[in-house]
Parts: C-alpha cells; sequence; structure tokens
C-alpha cells in the first residue's frame, strides 16, 4: 500500500493537545494505510468502539469516514491551506460486531474552495457496513499557523 502521508501540519490530530491528551485517531486506534488525495483508507477495531448492544458505534463509524475524507481533503489542498469539514452525513447499512472495519476516502469533487469524498467502510469480509460524505472547505493557511 501506498504511504504518502501528510505534512504533520495538515495531518490529523493524532497525539491531542498541549495537555497531552490522546487524540480521537489514537484512542480508536484508527490506523491510514494509504494516504493521497485521490484515496485514503484505513481501518479500525470494532472492540473499543462500540455501543452498549457490541455493536460498531455509529459515531465510530463517523470518525473513521471524517478522519479519513479530511486527510484527503487536506492533501488536495497542499502544505499552505488547510481542510476544514463542513458537512458530514453517514448512512449505516449493516452492523459489525468483530475485527477491524475498512475505509476508503475517495473523491466526489475537487476545487480550489471545497472538496467532497465519499467514504465506503465495509467489515473484514468486504459487506458495506457504512457509506458516508464529507465536504471540507479550503482555506488559506493563517500566517504562522
Amino acid at each position: 500500500m501506498t504511504h504518502n502521508t501528510p505534512p504533520a501540519s495538515s495531518a490529523p490530530e493524532s497525539s491531542g493537545g498541549p495537555d497531552g491528551a490522546a487524540g480521537l485517531v489514537e484512542r480508536m486506534q484508527i490506523e491510514i494505510t494509504t494516504a493521497t488525495a485521490e484515496r485514503t483508507e484505513g481501518h479500525m477495531p470494532v472492540r473499543g468502539n462500540t455501543q452498549p448492544y457490541g455493536l460498531l458505534h455509529g459515531g465510530a463509524s463517523v470518525v473513521l469516514a471524517e478522519t479519513l475524507g479530511s486527510m484527503a481533503a487536506a492533501l488536495h489542498a497542499g502544505p499552505d491551506r488547510v481542510a476544514v469539514g463542513v458537512d458530514v452525513n453517514a448512512t449505516h447499512h449493516r452492523a459489525a460486531r468483530s475485527g477491524r472495519v475498512h475505509g476508503v476516502a475517495t473523491p466526489i469533487s475537487r476545487g480550489r474552495s471545497v472538496a467532497c469524498y465519499e467514504i465506503a467502510i465495509a467489515d473484514d469480509e468486504g459487506r458495506r457496513v457504512c457509506t458516508a460524505r464529507l465536504t471540507c472547505a479550503l482555506r488559506d493557511r493563517a500566517p504562522g499557523g
């Protein structure tokens, strides 16, 4: 797999804020396996990301989707720009109870000011668990930021 990771300034938070608390990506054990503007892939375990009935939490699927889509949009935007999520939606198709879920973000449209990605999330058997769409506004990076 391709490992074209974005510059640290455009990558999703992984080590948390100034207080050293773990970031959401780290807490949910999300691993990025491919990172390009054309295709960003990653996975996370179901275990630890479940709701009270032992099923993958729908919000966990959305976190995986937004992580992958935001990273792809940041790579599209380039090092002098930032991608800021403005809309995310998800349709949950089936439950996942164990193993890992795997997400793939591919562009729907990529412009100068907006990028939109579809994120398909499947279980270990390749069955679609969730389909999400993320729209990011692309903005110039603030001076010094």
